[in-house]
C-alpha cells in the first residue's frame, strides 16, 4: 500500500516501525538504512526529516533516539554491492535488512517514499514525505543520516584528495571536477554516470 500526501495515515494496531534511508545521491559510499520503533512512553521531542536538521541536532536525536527506543537497527550496503544491484534495489534492500534486523520483530513497517518492502517478514506501507509525517521514519532517516556522515569522515580520512568530509560523496562541482582530475577512487559507484565517465577519461587520455 502507498500513501500520498493527500491520504490520511493508516491507523497500525501492534508495534510498528519506521525505515529510511540515506545516500541514494551521492557517488561514493555506502547507502545506509535504518530501523527504528519507538517506545511511547518516552517520547522524543524534535523528530523531523534528517534533512531539516542542524548536524549538531541530528548528533542530539541520535543519541535519544538509541537510549530510548524500543528497538533501532542500522544497516550499510556497499558502493560494490549497489553497482551490482542498481540504488533502488540496494536501498529497499538495505531497509527490509533494517527492519529485520531490529531486536524486537515489528508487525507492521512504515517505508519513506513509494516503494514498500519485498519479501518483508511483515505488512509494509509506503509514505510519501515519511520523513516529515510518521516519527518513527523521522528517528529512522535520522539515525541513517548520522551513520553515513560518520562513515564519509572514515572515508575522508583514506581518501584525503576528495573532499568527502565536505561533500559527502555528493555530485557537487568540486566533488566531480577531483573525479575527472585523478579518477575514482575504489569507494566510487561505478554505475552512476560522472564516475563512468571518469573512468573513461582516464582509460583514453
Amino acid at each position: 500500500m502507498k500513501i500520498t500526501l493527500q491520504d490520511e495515515l493508516p491507523v497500525i494496531n501492534g508495534l510498528l516501525a519506521g525505515t529510511d534511508e540515506a545516500g541514494r545521491g551521492p557517488l561514493a559510499g555506502n547507502v545506509v538504512a535504518a530501523a527504528v520503533i519507538l517506545n511511547p512512553g518516552k517520547p522524543i521531542e524534535g523528530l523531523d526529516d534528517s534533512k531539516k536538521l542542524s548536524e549538531k541536532k541530528r548528533l542530539l536525536l541520535a543519541d535519544e533516539i538509541k537510549q530510548k527506543a524500543l528497538s533501532w537497527a542500522v544497516v550499510s550496503i556497499s558502493p560494490q554491492q549497489i553497482d551490482e544491484m542498481n540504488i533502488l534495489q540496494a536501498s529497499l534492500f538495505a531497509m527490509r535488512s533494517a527492519a529485520e534486523n531490529l531486536h524486537v520483530s515489528p508487525e507492521h513497517v512504515f517505508v519513506d517514499g513509494n516503494k514498500t518492502l519485498l519479501d518483508c517478514f511483515c505488512e509494509s506501507t509506503a509514505i510519501i514525505k515519511g520523513d516529515s509525517r510518521v516519527a518513527e521514519i523521522s528517528a529512522a532517516s535520522i539515525l541513517a543520516k548520522v551513520e553515513r556522515d560518520a562513515q564519509m569522515l572514515v572515508l575522508h580520512e583514506q581518501y584525503p584528495e576528495y573532499g568527502f568530509d565536505k561533500h559527502k560523496g555528493y555530485p557537487t562541482r568540486v566533488h566531480r571536477e577531483i573525479l575527472r582530475s585523478i579518477g575514482p577512487c575504489p569507494e566510487h559507484r561505478r554505475s552512476y554516470a560522472p564516475v563512468r565517465d571518469a573512468l573513461t577519461e582516464a582509460v583514453n587520455s
